[in-house]
């Protein structure tokens, strides 16, 4: 395994296991197979109703706590000081914890200014060990940077090879904070697993196109979550550290870039009145 120091001094492994989208029911069993492939490090979120399920299967490995790495969320029902602090209580009640290894606002709406100060009490007190933000743009990223007395140690954004997210990284390079990848594979989206760039860069090490795309994210200094229900794919997923794309091929990879989501934006006023609906 690979590691990335944090801004504080916090080391986090730079690929961990992702439970977006994981039914309920299934996220124990989820979590627990991956950490028998060797993932340490599991990203969560209260807006994924699966905390519990994580927290579950991490007490029951076996394993000294110190050993694993946990990532939650803050989602916007729960921004706000007073909101954020009782949300925090109780992510860590659901996964049975005294500590958050990386707490992140999950989306820049509602009163963020009081969930990070929530964020930032949490630290102080002892009960996260970093904290940071998700899908802050370069504009709310500079934002709440500059007025956080704890300046963020991640910023986890919309992350693969069709979106790079080359200016923001620059931003964030300047700012001393980690990128974080969401969606390292996309879904799926614009045919991924079939691009013929990725394959024929996957012929020439043997690799799948997966294992190749994770790779050039590796080497581009991203931390990932790539997410799977099945097994043998959450091997797949983690057997890419006996491998090194030259030059070349990270170039060749690096030219798919489109620099746009493939999801959504938070600049188009349809998708902040969707975020929006969700506070109504």
């Amino acid at each position: 395994m690979e590691y990335i120091t944090l801004n504080n001094g916090v080391k986090m492994p730079q690929l961990g296991y992702g439970v977006y989208q994981t039914p309920v029911e299934d996220t124990e069993r989820c979590v627990a197979d991956a950490i028998k492939v060797g993932y340490r490090s599991i990203d969560t979120a209260q807006a994924y109703g699966n905390e519990a399920g994580v927290g579950a299967a991490i007490a029951k490995s076996g394993l000294p706590r110190e050993e694993f790495f946990i990532t939650t969320k803050v989602w916007i029902t729960n921004a706000g000081y007073e909101k954020a602090k009782a949300s925090i209580k109780q992510s860590l009640k659901d996964l049975q914890t005294d500590y958050i290894d990386l707490l992140l606002i999950h989306q820049p709406f509602g009163d963020y200014y009081g969930t990070y100060r929530a964020m930032e009490e949490a630290y102080k007190e002892g009960k996260v060990r970093a904290i940071g933000v998700s899908n802050f743009y370069p504009d709310r990223f500079i934002d709440i940077e500059h007025f956080a007395e704890i300046k963020p140690a991640i910023n986890q954004v919309e992350t693969h090879v069709f979106q790079q997210q080359k200016e923001a990284k620059e931003y964030m390079k300047a700012r001393n904070c980690q990128i974080m990848s969401w969606g390292p594979f996309a879904e799926g989206k614009n045919d991924y697993f079939n691009n013929p760039t990725l394959m024929e860069v996957a012929e020439k090490y043997g690799k799948t196109t997966a294992q190749v795309a994770l790779r050039f994210l590796l080497q581009s200094g991203v931390v990932l979550i790539p997410k799977s229900t099945h097994v043998e794919r959450m091997e797949q997923n983690f057997n890419i550290f006996d491998f090194e794309l030259d030059v070349d091929d990270m170039k060749k990879i690096e030219a798919l870039d489109g620099g746009e989501s493939l999801f959504f934006s938070h600049h188009d006023p349809k998708t902040v009145e969707w975020f929006m609906s969700i506070l109504q």
